[in-house]
């Protein structure tokens, strides 16, 4: 079965670009969401979060899965923004549809800052779902338009050695996620 969850980890580009290489990952969407405002745009997104709606096949992979892969590939502990992205548009978030979702994310962050990953607890936010608007098209697969420029932005915004850090973290450390 087709699901589905909304994620905010700062810039939509490289939340996208790395959620795609996910296990079980159908498509995966850049756009807005958290705010009041109906259509936002680019320019006009006030109040709302860059994110990604990322659709998955439950027979490949879980809920739970999607969520640990997503904290590896953030800064968790971050509340000011993700990177060289800075201000509430880029903040973290996970946002959950129903009860059982808003468990599973409280249980995924306990996990994370009971694992010392991080010297500081994660500030991610866990927050009811709201309308999923979608970007403009020259932001939907902008890595793969633009991979030059793409792959400049990852690096120079430090997000690409983090994540590369995080992961030796975890594996110098013997720290896996729980199934």
């Amino acid at each position: 079965m087709i699901k589905s969850l909304i994620l905010a980890g700062g810039c939509f580009w490289c939340v996208e670009h790395d959620m795609r290489k996910a296990d079980g990952v159908v498509t995966v969407t850049s756009g807005y969401s958290g705010g009041e405002s109906i259509n936002p745009t680019y320019e006009n997104h006030v109040g709302h979060k860059e994110v990604i709606l990322c659709e998955y096949d439950d027979t490949k992979t879980s809920y739970r899965k999607l969520l640990q892969y997503f904290i590896d590939h953030i800064d968790p502990t971050d509340n000011g923004g993700q990177f060289g992205d800075r201000g509430a548009s880029y903040e973290t978030v996970i946002f959950y549809e129903n009860d059982e979702e808003k468990k599973i994310a409280e249980e995924v962050i306990d996990e994370l800052n009971k694992s010392k990953v991080y010297e500081k607890p994660s500030v991610v936010q866990i927050l009811p779902r709201k309308e999923f608007y979608k970007a403009e098209e020259y932001h939907q697969n902008y890595a793969e338009k633009n991979p030059t420029h793409y792959v400049m932005y990852r690096e120079g915004s430090g997000r690409e050695d983090f994540v590369n850090k995080t992961c030796a973290i975890r594996e110098e450390k013997h720290i896996t996620w729980s199934q």
